[in-house]
C-alpha cells in the first residue's frame, strides 16, 4: 500500500496505533533570521507574472521548492534537502514524498542518510488527503530511523497555506495554527523553527 492510498489521517490511524492531538508546538517567536531581499523580490515577481497554482507540480516548482531552498541554505552543512526521492519501508509504507529533509551523510551528498527529519507534501487544495499521505510518510520515516523517540516533522501545503505536524513515539501532533504565503515572514520563521529543531535532534542523538 503506497502513501497515496491513504486519504486522511483517520485512514492512517486505522492501520497504525497512533494517538492524534492538536496543539501549538511551533515557537517561531524564538527564531531570528533575515530573509534575503533578492529572494523576496524574485518570489513576488513569480507570483505576479508566473503560472503558479495550476497544478501540484507548479506549486512545488514555483513556491514550495524556492522557499525550502532559501531556508535550507542556513542549515546545509548538516542537512540535505531531497526532491521527489523514493522512501520505502515495506509494501505498506512506500512512495515518493515531494520533499525530504535528512541528516547529511558523512559519506557524501548522494547518500540519503538517517534520520529523516522533515517530510513535505504538496497538494493543490485537498489538505485532508495531503495529511493522510504525509502522516503515512512520517510513520515510514520513524520506522526507517529505527528510533520511536526521534521527532519527525511533516508539512502539507498548497503553496498559499502551510500546515505543520510532527510525530514522536505513537503521538501525532498537528499544529493548531497554520501559516500563509501572504505573511511570508511568519511562514519563514516557522520553517526555520522546524529546521532548527531538526538540527537539535541530530546533536542529541
Amino acid at each position: 500500500m503506497s502513501f497515496n492510498n491513504y486519504k486522511s489521517i483517520a485512514d492512517v490511524l486505522e492501520d497504525f496505533p497512533l494517538i492524534y492531538q492538536e496543539k501549538e508546538f511551533i515557537q517561531s517567536t524564538l527564531t531570528t533570521f533575515e530573509t534575503n531581499s533578492y529572494f523576496i523580490e524574485r518570489l513576488q515577481l513569480v507570483l505576479q507574472e508566473g503560472v503558479v497554482f495550476n497544478s501540484e507540480y507548479a506549486i512545488c516548482e514555483n513556491i514550495i521548492a524556492p522557499i525550502l531552498l532559501e531556508v535550507w541554505l542556513t542549515y546545509r552543512d548538516k542537512l540535505l534537502l531531497w526532491s521527489h526521492q523514493p522512501l520505502n519501508f515495506d509494501e505498506q509504507l512506500s512512495g515518493i514524498p515531494d520533499y525530504i529533509v535528512a541528516k547529511r551523510s558523512p559519506r557524501g551528498k548522494v547518500i540519503l542518510d538517517h534520520p529523516y527529519l522533515i517530510l513535505v507534501e504538496a497538494k493543490k487544495d485537498n489538505f485532508e488527503e495531503g495529511w493522510g499521505q504525509c502522516l503515512a510518510e512520517l510513520v515510514a520515516a520513524q520506522k526507517l530511523n529505527n528510533n520511536q523517540q526521534n521527532l519527525v516533522f511533516g508539512v502539507v501545503s498548497n503553496g498559499k497555506v502551510w500546515e505543520f505536524g510532527n510525530i514522536q513515539d505513537n503521538l501525532f501532533t498537528k499544529n493548531i495554527r497554520y501559516y500563509t504565503l501572504e505573511n511570508l515572514s511568519d511562514l519563514m520563521k516557522a520553517l526555520h523553527f522546524i529546521f532548527t529543531e531538526s538540527i537539535n535532534q541530530i546533536q542529541q542523538s
